[in-house]
């Protein structure tokens, strides 16, 4: 059995959350009781991850919309969910996951017309713990159709963190490593320590680590020499956001791993569920990019490492252009080129 951390969980009328800005150093839960706490959670990462994040934001709507009064109009609740929505999608804006768990909510809402303010809450409240057990279901399916990339003794490569602390469990890009892990297969893995903010180095490899996995962390600039050292087998990452011809936003420095990869003749894959397939949006260039404080790179951690008032650039994200994309792992079934069509025949368009 995996010893692996809970990110996220409903007890006790309170969304409980791993505060991910403490790893590895310091184990800490929140309990969350509104709206604005969840949200500045997502804001300041205390939970991250794009499905995380959608648990998190199904479960702020509930929050947010707990109080209202129980003979309230549903014109006047529709109303108000949909500012509880906005407000929730407006703390980050590049993954998908979160405006679909609000649409998924605001849609349970529209259904729900004729039904009292108070039987509305009530199913809203089961929606997002519905939504709990199908992400634990949908990283799982993710890792067994990844587990055939992963042959005995294999050295996997990924960036940031998309394990069991990017979902509710198992996570998306290390799901097929789990799983590999779980049939008695010999797997390492590499870990970019991801800058600014480190979530290679202090959530994957934490993660890793508990899991009893070798992890070896290096610096993101270090890529290039392990792959040509011979010590990669395969690259995967996870993804925030994935458009209709296959192009993907995940943590900066995402796209420079797959050229690297291309050059070096390493089979590249991107794991995410099909909740982060957005149709809607027909190329990568489309995708908005969030852009961070300076201070996160001017000084981590409370140290100043650049000069004061220096300019900054800190895009959380970029986008890797589809032509770069061995396939995409989802729960589906690992999807293959040409994306356009096989994106479109695995997923629906976000309502």
């Amino acid at each position: 059995m995996l010893n692996l951390l809970k990110p996220i969980e409903w007890k006790n009328n309170r969304l409980i959350l791993l505060d991910q800005t403490l790893l590895p150093c310091r184990i800490k839960y929140l309990s969350l009781r509104t709206s604005a706490q969840v949200w500045e959670a997502i804001k300041v990462l205390r939970v991250r991850g794009a499905p995380a994040i959608g648990v998190a934001a199904a479960f702020g709507m509930y929050l947010g919309l707990q109080n209202c009064k129980a003979k309230m109009s549903w014109n006047a609740f529709r109303r108000a969910a949909q500012q509880q929505g906005d407000y929730l999608n407006s703390s980050r804006p590049t993954a998908v996951n979160l405006r679909w768990a609000v649409e998924r909510q605001l849609a349970l809402i529209d259904r729900m017309r004729e039904q009292s303010v108070p039987r509305i809450l009530a199913a809203l409240l089961k929606e997002a713990r519905r939504i709990i057990v199908e992400d634990m279901e949908v990283c799982k399916a993710i890792g067994r159709h990844g587990l055939p990339l992963l042959r005995q003794g294999c050295a996997v490569l990924t960036h940031c963190n998309a394990g069991g602390l990017a979902t509710t469990r198992y996570g998306t890009a290390l799901a097929p490593v789990y799983a590999a892990v779980e049939k008695g297969r010999r797997i390492s893995v590499y870990s970019d320590e991801t800058r600014p903010l480190l979530q290679g180095s202090r959530l994957t490899a934490c993660e890793l680590k508990r899991a009893g996995v070798p992890v070896t962390v290096i610096c993101d600039n270090m890529a290039a020499t392990v792959m040509a050292q011979g010590k990669i087998d395969v690259v995967i990452v996870g993804a925030d956001r994935i458009v209709a011809n296959g192009d993907f936003a995940n943590k900066i420095g995402t796209y420079g791993l797959a050229i690297l990869a291309r050059e070096h003749g390493i089979p590249f894959y991107c794991a995410a569920p099909a909740s982060t397939v957005d149709l809607r949006l027909k190329h990568g260039s489309q995708i908005p990019i969030e852009e961070r404080k300076p201070e996160e790179i001017t000084h981590g951690f409370g140290r100043q490492t650049a000069p004061t008032g220096v300019n900054v650039f800190n895009p959380a994200f970029d986008v890797t252009p589809h032509r770069y994309v061995s396939g995409f792992i989802t729960e589906k079934g690992i999807l293959k080129p040409p994306f356009a069509k096989s994106l479109k025949a695995c997923c629906s368009p976000i309502i």
